[in-house]
């Protein structure tokens, strides 16, 4: 099968095509002839060196792929040869088969196609443990969401508000905020020209939002313990801008604030089907009904993967998807 692996570690070019042997599923997985695969930030960080797969996933990226089944290792039960799905991985998914844990692989909700079905599983995934499993998110909450058009941004807002919460995000222009109001968002603070802490202490009344969603890190670390409510949950899922910071406890203590984050690759397959079924169960439903949809950018065939990265690497709204 054709591949696009890592010739090394650096810029997009390292990205090649090669031939690599079709994996074989063994138990407990399907194997997936991969139609279209997600491009996502953790994919970048691994091709620079900085997020290397678990042991025993393939050495070259892809997190999320949608496809068709055509072979089960033993105990793999649920699906048949030839039923349509989509998939969050360990790494693989660029390439033309990709192997699975029939755990985290889910039917294609009705009503999308392939593309659109490859940029669910990593942003549905993370936002859902994050946001509702480990920030508690509730109906009548206030949130915060930063980057809010990125992949992870646009999902969180879409299913932040179906749940009836009133959704902040930060965004870097004016037409990212203006993208993100469209998916719901009720206001949306352009960073570079605003300090969103202020903007949200107005927008709340001085009260501060209930839940933080932050991949930025950095000195956003600090900027949102001030931002929270108090008993206010701030939960990070990545460090773009640094992950040394300094904090003021005293802060975290007055406000009795909860801090935590996770990464989800490396947890193990048991967790990650545990989320598969509640997000098959709650989540799922929303996007069959059209009420949330991925937000798609630009498609690039797999022989142009170094392209998609160039492009995640430069200013975009919604997900990048690599097409077979």
């Amino acid at each position: 099968m054709k591949a696009a692996v890592l010739d090394g570690f650096g810029g997009p070019e390292v990205l090649t095509l090669a031939e690599r042997p079709v994996p074989v599923p063994t138990a407990g997985e399907v194997l997936i002839e991969v139609l279209a695969a997600g491009v996502n930030r953790p994919d970048v960080l691994q091709r620079l060196g900085h997020y290397p797969p678990p042991p025993g996933a393939p050495d070259w990226p892809g997190l999320e792929v949608a496809g068709r089944v055509v072979g089960r290792g033993t105990d793999a039960g649920r699906y048949r040869e030839g039923d349509l799905v989509t998939a969050l991985v360990s790494g693989g998914g660029y390439a033309q088969f990709c192997t699975a844990p029939e755990g985290s692989v889910l039917p294609i909700p009705a009503g999308l196609d392939p593309v659109a079905a490859a940029a669910l599983p990593e942003t549905v995934f993370t936002v859902w443990h994050n946001l509702f499993q480990r920030g508690g998110l509730k109906e009548g909450e206030t949130v915060l969401v930063h980057g809010g058009t990125s992949g992870i941004g646009t999902m969180a807002i879409q299913l932040a508000c179906a749940f009836g919460a009133t959704v902040f995000t930060t965004a870097g222009s004016a037409a990212k905020c203006a993208a993100a109001e469209r998916l719901g968002a009720a206001k949306a603070f352009d960073y570079r020209r605003m300090d969103f802490v202020a903007a949200v202490r107005d927008a709340t009344d001085g009260r501060g939002v209930d839940l933080i969603l932050d991949m930025v890190g950095g000195d956003y670390v600090q900027r949102n313990l001030v931002a929270a409510a108090e008993d206010g949950r701030i939960v990070q899922i990545a460090h773009l801008s640094g992950n040394r910071v300094e904090l003021d406890i005293g802060l975290v203590m007055r406000k009795r604030l909860t801090v935590t984050g996770s990464t989800l690759r490396n947890r193990p397959a048991a967790v990650k089907a545990a989320i598969a079924r509640e997000v098959e169960a709650k989540a799922w439903p929303l996007v069959a009904q059209g009420r949330v949809r991925p937000l798609i950018e630009a498609t690039y065939p797999l022989e142009q993967a170094g392209d998609a990265h160039r492009h995640i690497e430069r200013d975009h709204i919604g997900k990048i998807v690599l097409s077979m």
